[in-house]
């Protein structure tokens, strides 16, 4: 039997992102916070000396143990899932910062279409634009609603950018001007201005020049080292929760933080939360923490199966799709993109940092006409400079033996000489794409693992095709002597892809029929529950999800603040 802890005030599943600035905005407002985080402690001194490839990138060190947790994967209903044994789609961290310590630090806000996605394409296209088999809807908030939290995010994060017309107005600019433009952006920059297009450096938590934020957390600027992705930052250079927020919530003292607890269930009676289960992974004790309030800020797929597991909210049912739990579960596209061979020239592609880089905001959101087009939305069309790592880059052009004499001789010619033109596309939710709980497979607690079950739509494979003839057209203009164009969107892959966002599965919305929270991300069914992440976007945009993720934990801990006062719905 678990051991009954004494009772608090919030107990947060989860110290991401997420968790982190709901921790630090509680903690400072006097609030005692349980923080509870399955993998190990971190400080900035955990990143020293980490310029180690096949430790981290390939190793996956600060990423989830597959062999303990994992998810399954099936493309369709008539297929049997199998468990996801190594990683490619995406990684899932694990420690204290969880993904917000390996990301690339790309921070988009997404757009006011976004928002008002249906209203605003049947405003504009008709009802009939939007096919019945995909459930898109509103938000139920406005990009002016966000705009104010965005900022605070920003500021915290100091992210470090340039302002962009077409995308939603700002109340300030970014507090750190943008990253350096190297001569791979300039390349890109100058071929998008010759076809009439507005390149803009992409916004990054890399920080531009030394920053201080509002909370006094002073932070270095970016050495361009090119090891962001799946690594921690030696400088402190990439805003982490390691290093922004975590340590303002524990300078309150108001912050309990237990690592190695892996919370395995939500103690509920169907409409309420009294607390939740965990297990510490060193002794196997189980314990139960009472709370007023418990906060679900764990990644997307765990926030998901917690509640499942817990048998909170109504599961999603794809034949006949009722329930909101495990619903629009979206990714992202990622082909349609060109890369581009010189046999002449060289780059310096080693050096770079996670969110350097150069997009146009032409084919976003709704900014081009899709009267005659066969999907929504669009894509960043962009060229990035994260800097190579010499174990995972071997570029030769299509058609080159995967092996051999010829893929040597061809992967050293264009060692430097290989650049490329990426789209990143939106991802619209599908009545058949969805997560729920696997029947067959369980974890080393012998709880029911995810399932995920999902293919790329037609949508999809439209919108690649579409992409991918805009990025060779800037190809061109960019001078290579070869351009090998990927223009077709191939089955989902979870080996293979290497698109890492993922959203959906406990949704916002109006209405609890067709979504499991409301927009301070309070659950319907349980009020005393919030559920922080990207889990509750509707679909997933364009854009890099960690900016959106954010603004909604500062209205998530704003949400928090008013019900403990006052109780029942904030809306």
């Amino acid at each position: 039997m678990a051991k009954k802890l004494s009772k608090v005030p919030v107990v947060i599943v989860g110290m991401g992102w997420a968790g982190g600035i709901i921790a630090s905005e509680l903690t400072k407002a006097g609030i005692k916070v349980v923080g509870l985080e399955r993998g190990k402690e971190r400080d900035m001194s955990d990143y020293s000396m980490v310029h180690d490839e096949l430790r981290f990138q390939h190793r996956e060190e600060l990423m989830q143990d597959l062999s303990k947790e994992t998810i399954t994967h099936r493309n369709n209903l008539k297929m049997r899932a199998l468990p996801m044994r190594s990683y490619g789609t995406f990684i899932v961290g694990e420690g204290l910062g969880g993904a917000g310590s390996h990301w690339n630090g790309q921070t988009y806000r997404f757009l006011p279409y976004d928002f008002e996605i249906r209203s605003l394409t049947e405003k504009r296209y008709g009802k009939n634009k939007i096919k019945s088999d995909y459930p898109i809807q509103d938000w139920g908030i406005t990009y002016d609603e966000m705009e104010p939290y965005y900022d605070t995010f920003e500021k915290m994060a100091g992210i470090s950018g340039e302002t962009v017309e077409l995308y939603g107005k700002r109340s300030n600019p970014y507090p750190t001007g943008p990253m350096v433009k190297t001569p791979v952006l300039a390349e890109f920059e100058q071929a998008a201005k010759k076809l009439g297009y507005k390149p803009y450096m992409i916004p990054s938590a890399n920080l531009s020049e030394n920053y201080k934020n509002p909370d006094g957390i002073s932070r270095s600027a970016c050495q361009y080292c090119a090891y962001c992705e799946n690594f921690g930052c030696e400088y402190g250079a990439k805003a982490d929760p390691v290093v922004t927020v975590i340590p303002v919530a524990k300078e309150t003292g108001n912050l309990d933080l237990r690592t190695y607890s892996n919370v395995t269930r939500i103690v509920n009676d169907g409409r309420k939360a009294t607390g939740v289960i965990y297990v510490d992974t060193f002794t196997g004790e189980e314990f139960e923490q009472p709370a007023e309030v418990v906060v679900l800020a764990s990644y997307v797929f765990n926030n998901v199966r917690l509640l499942l597991n817990s048998k909170l909210g109504t599961p999603y049912d794809p034949k006949t799709k009722n329930g909101v739990i495990g619903k629009n579960y979206c990714y992202q596209v990622s082909s349609g993109y060109s890369s581009l061979y010189y046999n002449d020239r060289e780059f310096n592609i080693y050096g770079g940092a996670g969110a350097l880089g150069i997009e146009i905001p032409d084919f976003a959101g709704d900014n081009f006409d899709h009267s005659d087009v066969n999907f929504l939305h669009g894509a960043g069309i962009r060229t990035t400079q994260y800097g190579n790592r010499p174990i995972a880059n071997n570029n030769s052009p299509i058609g080159t033996p995967s092996w051999g004499a010829e893929f040597k001789k061809q992967s050293i010619k264009y060692a430097n000489s290989i650049l490329q033109v990426k789209s990143q596309g939106a991802s619209m939710p599908h009545t058949q794409n969805y997560l729920d709980l696997d029947p067959t497979y369980k974890d080393v607690y012998g709880m029911p693992l995810l399932r995920m079950t999902y293919d790329y739509t037609a949508q999809d494979r439209e919108l690649v095709k579409y992409m991918a003839k805009v990025t060779r057209s800037i190809a061109k203009k960019m001078g290579p002597d070869h351009i090998d164009t990927v223009a077709e969107q191939a089955d989902f892959n979870v080996n293979t892809d290497t698109n890492t966002h993922n959203t959906g599965g406990v949704i916002m919305g109006t209405d609890p029929n067709d979504s499991a929270v409301n927009t301070y991300l309070q659950m319907w069914d349980a009020e005393n529950v919030f559920v922080a992440g990207s889990s509750a976007f509707p679909h997933n945009s364009s854009f890099n999800p960690t900016g959106t993720l954010g603004a909604f934990s500062y209205r998530a801990a704003e949400g928090i603040v008013k019900y403990l006062k006052k109780g029942g719905s904030l809306v």
